[in-house]
């Protein structure tokens, strides 16, 4: 049995609505969730840092900054605060100021995002699972400790271990792959665009949590929250598809 929401009829709905609400697949290969803002409020860590690192800079720092940065590779995502402080070519240099206040927060407390660690313990044991990052390892690692998540996931792939990362679908493809699972077969959750269009190039069926609120996603399967009924449902149930 197939778990989702009920629906319209067909003609009722816009291609984009129907999209959203696609069941959610009752058997899957394997499953890899994003970890940045999905799994883990590692987001508020990163936006004190930079918060701070744009005051440095004389410059304030709110939801528009965000979502230039949000989803991005350390190196990109430094590379456009450079622009949007007036420092073309500066990214390196502001990265090396960013990270130790990124890393220091880390290391103080990460928590796990609202329903995270019951769909884990749900899915663990059960389906093959893996987290895939634009982080680099040793912040993926930092947080995923720091939380008490790490021991769910038989795979992580970050950043650094990839030539492609986010928007290249490598990271996802990468982890599915790992895990000895066809990306066509498994389930790739994400929060931000750029993840999304990672992990819907890689073919897997997409589930989008966005974590800015008010923001659009493309999904097969659209919620604001892990800890929504129906996925809690779908964890508790969903089987591991035949090879």
């Amino acid at each position: 049995m197939l778990v989702g929401p009920r629906v319209l009829g067909d003609s009722q709905r816009t291609p984009a609505e129907l999209r959203s609400t696609m069941p959610l697949p009752s058997a899957v290969s394997a499953i890899v969730f994003d970890c940045d803002g999905l799994l883990l409020d590692t987001e508020s860590c990163w936006s004190r840092a930079e918060t701070s690192l744009f005051a440095d800079y004389g410059f304030g720092f709110g939801p528009a900054e965000k979502d230039i940065l949000i989803g991005r590779t350390l190196q990109a995502a430094c590379d456009d605060m450079a622009i949007n402080i007036g420092q073309p070519g500066a990214g390196h240099r502001l990265q090396s100021e960013l990270l130790p206040r990124v890393e220091a927060g880390l290391a103080l407390a990460v928590e796990a995002m609202p329903g995270a660690r019951d769909l884990l313990e749900r899915l663990a044991g059960r389906v093959p699972l893996a987290v895939a990052t634009n982080s680099p390892r040793a912040m993926l690692n930092a947080a995923l400790t720091t939380s008490g998540l790490l021991e769910h996931f038989a795979v992580s792939v970050a950043a650094d271990e990839v030539d492609r990362p986010t928007p290249d679908p490598q990271l996802y493809l990468t982890a599915f792959n790992r895990l000895g699972a066809q990306p066509c077969s498994g389930v790739a959750l994400e929060d931000s665009a750029t993840g999304v269009a990672s992990a819907r190039a890689s073919g897997a069926f997409l589930i989008a949590v966005p974590s800015q609120p008010g923001k659009q996603l493309d999904g097969d399967y659209i919620t604001s929250t892990l800890a929504d009924p129906l996925l809690v449902n779908w964890a508790q149930n969903v089987t591991v598809r035949a090879r």
